[in-house]
């Protein structure tokens, strides 16, 4: 599936992005992230080690919900998953121009970080 234009659009200003996954019980687990568009994909990183990454192993099945900065009350849904993990110098290669995005400089190279590509399965811009 194509990534919905608006949806770019959206991704491409830095809005806040909330991402759900499946705990081990079933329960869902929701954090806030970072987020790009990549391709027809959608870019996050996060610690392989992290909760969300051994959620995302076990069951790459992910849910997205974005807040556009210039129109917050406006929803934005993508349901999805992963399909991609990568990892080295080609992880850093999409991690840097999101942090340039979000924080304004490269990302710590102190913290270890992959990125995960995200195929939307279902997006709704607009429609609660």
């Amino acid at each position: 599936m194509k990534l919905d234009p608006e949806i770019r659009r959206i991704l491409d200003a830095a809005p806040l992005v909330h991402l759900a996954t499946v705990l081990p019980d079933g329960a869902p687990h929701s954090v806030t992230i970072w987020a790009a568009p990549h391709g027809d994909r959608i870019a996050i990183l996060t610690g392989p080690d992290s909760l969300k990454a051994r959620n995302m192993r076990r069951d790459p099945r992910v849910a997205l919900s974005l807040t556009p900065a210039d129109a917050p009350n406006l929803p934005v849904a993508i349901r999805g998953r992963v399909v991609e993990w990568v990892e080295g110098d080609a992880a850093w290669e999409i991690i840097d121009p999101i942090a340039m995005k979000y924080i304004g400089q490269p990302y710590d190279r102190g913290m270890d970080r992959v990125v995960l590509l995200i195929e939307p399965e279902r997006q709704t811009v607009g429609v609660g």
